[in-house]
């Protein structure tokens, strides 16, 4: 036997027993908490599933930790202190970028126009159908995440409320800062579904009331009853979590995961399961045309619905639920929570210690 062979098999030794090491040693990190994995059926339940909810299929994941809650404003704020980071509604409109994702031709708006901002709900006094969201969504000059109406508004009594106005590379980067990443759409709806197999909520059956989750009540978009307390966002744990302990994981705002969208990828899986191939920790790595955004050279995956979610209009607080956004899109309604592995967890706790 060779040295080379000898070194080799030391050196994997090594490996599985520090690996072991890890699997047995490292605690949920704070403020998450450990989804041992496994198999599920992933897609839509009920009668509100939509088609790029379909075909059901089974789909294994590997264990995981999750944020019990969305990462809140308090958590960004330590983000932003500690690294200088500004957010891309912090930051004037890249006309060179924006064109990319607008019909050819389209005229370069005005320099007053391409000034920081974000796109924020307004209750309408009164609409035209519910098909030109135009009417109720406003791009407004100075909102971001620590001024979530504009620069007269503030969130200094929001600190436990999620974070808003983040872009997919504005909570890409906090991810990363915190050593984690963005769940994928197999991670975030296995644990969201918190051990229920197949329900179309993610506390089961019952149709949703004012004491489930976050969302509207009354008529969309003109009239918001606030029966569940709140007619925007709501603090984190403010209701009930689900089967994991995890909270809003319907309703309060919506959430980025990893992947890219693409409307037809669960009958493309099912085409590789046919084939004997097995569903395992998949994520949409590639870019694919969004009918949605026809003009958007890419799009990414948000999970969970809102405070604006209706039965009537927007039922997205349920677990299957899924919607198309381009990555630079930052709204007042779109959040989002971390993930990590147990190698991730184990960096983590490593940096934490040595810091002390």
């Amino acid at each position: 036997m060779s040295i080379a062979t000898i070194l080799s098999a030391f050196l994997s030794s090594l490996l599985i027993q520090n690996t072991i090491k890890i699997q047995e040693v490292v605690s949920a990190p704070a403020g998450m908490v450990w989804i041992p994995g496994g198999k599920f059926l992933m897609g839509g339940g009920g009668n509100e599933s939509r088609p790029d909810e379909l075909p059901v299929h089974s789909v294994e994941v590997s264990g995981f930790f999750i944020g019990i809650s969305e990462v809140t404003n308090r958590e960004y704020s330590k983000f932003v202190q500690a690294t200088g980071y500004r957010t891309i509604a912090e930051r004037a409109v890249d006309w060179e970028q924006l064109k990319k994702q607008v019909p050819a031709g389209t005229p370069k708006p005005a320099a007053e126009v391409l000034v920081p901002g974000s796109m924020v709900f307004q209750i309408p006094a009164q609409v035209e159908g519910t098909n030109d969201y135009s009417q109720w969504w406003r791009w407004v000059p100075g909102a971001c995440w620590k001024n979530p109406e504009g620069p007269d508004s503030t969130i200094t009594d929001r600190m436990d409320h999620p974070v808003v106005h983040v872009s997919w590379p504005d909570a890409v980067a906090y991810t990363k800062w915190i050593g984690g990443s963005l769940p994928t759409e197999a991670q975030w709806e296995f644990a969201a579904r918190g051990g229920l197999e197949s329900k179309p909520f993610i506390w089961g059956v019952q149709p949703i009331d004012a004491t489930h989750a976050n969302t509207w009540q009354g008529e969309f978009p003109t009239n918001n009853t606030r029966a569940d307390g709140f007619v925007g966002t709501a603090p984190v744990g403010a209701f009930p979590a689900n089967g994991y302990g995890l909270f809003d994981m319907g309703g309060n705002v919506w959430e980025w995961c990893q992947d890219y969208y693409h409307a037809d990828v669960y009958a493309e899986r099912i085409r590789k399961i046919s084939k004997g191939e097995k569903c395992i920790d998949p994520v949409q790595h590639v870019p694919t045309r969004d009918l949605r955004h026809p003009d958007a050279p890419e799009t990414r995956v948000q999970r969970g619905g809102s405070f604006l979610c209706n039965a009537s209009y927007c039922s997205s607080y349920r677990p299957s639920a899924r919607m198309s956004t381009t990555p630079d899109s930052a709204t007042s309604h779109a959040g989002f929570r971390v993930v990590m592995s147990k190698e991730q967890a184990h960096a983590r706790e490593n940096v934490v210690q040595n810091s002390k």
